[in-house]
């Protein structure tokens, strides 16, 4: 059963241009970004931006063990 939030939601996103939906996607992407990298200099302390953007690229792509094994063998390079 959809609640009428879940309703009213979709209803919302059905409602956007494609165009408003790849902004909205793309907004949502830098957020988590965002966080994640909040997460990395709370548990690191200060880092290059270099390293942190590796950093967090490397959460983002945990779930990709070729793409997780170049970061990581990236970020061996450059420490």
């Amino acid at each position: 059963m959809i609640s009428a939030i879940e309703k009213e939601y979709q209803a919302r996103m059905n409602a956007l241009s494609p165009a408003e939906r790849v902004a909205r996607s793309a907004a949502m992407f830098q957020w988590a970004r965002e966080m994640l990298a909040q997460q990395v200099t709370a548990k690191m302390g200060a880092i290059s931006d270099e390293q942190l953007r590796w950093e967090v690229a490397l959460r983002q792509y945990r779930a990709e063990p070729a793409i997780k094994a170049m970061i990581e063998e990236l970020l061996n390079v450059s420490r």
